[in-house]
């Protein structure tokens, strides 16, 4: 059975799934719309074509300055990229933490500085 996703994920959301679909095989990708990468995070320049030669299923997080835009155009995304999971990332750049990673349980979220 296909997984859903929820329109939007926060960054703990992102960093937790993150890490447990990557130890089942499924691609995530936090995509930058607005080239604008954020600090300590690997982000992906949204390229359409390059994003379409991920694998399928894999799951693209796109995110803006402030995560407003990239919700809007979720159903355009994912009209482009049928097959694989489109989300937005809420409070886009301006809400990451660049010290908020997860604890060795790969759930609790924690701060290192």
């Amino acid at each position: 059975m296909e997984e859903t996703f929820p329109d939007e994920w926060t960054q703990e959301m992102f960093l937790r799934e993150k890490a447990r679909l990557e130890k089942e095989g499924v691609n995530v990708l936090l995509i930058d719309t607005i080239l604008a990468p954020i600090e300590r995070a690997e982000t992906v320049v949204y390229n359409p074509y390059e994003l379409a030669q991920e694998p399928e299923g894999s799951v693209f997080v796109f995110y803006c300055d402030t995560g407003k835009e990239t919700k809007t155009r979720l159903g355009e995304y994912r009209k482009k990229f049928p097959k694989h999971h489109c989300l937005s990332l809420r409070g886009g750049r301006g809400y990451w933490r660049k010290y908020m990673g997860l604890e060795n349980d790969g759930r609790t979220p924690s701060c290192s500085i």
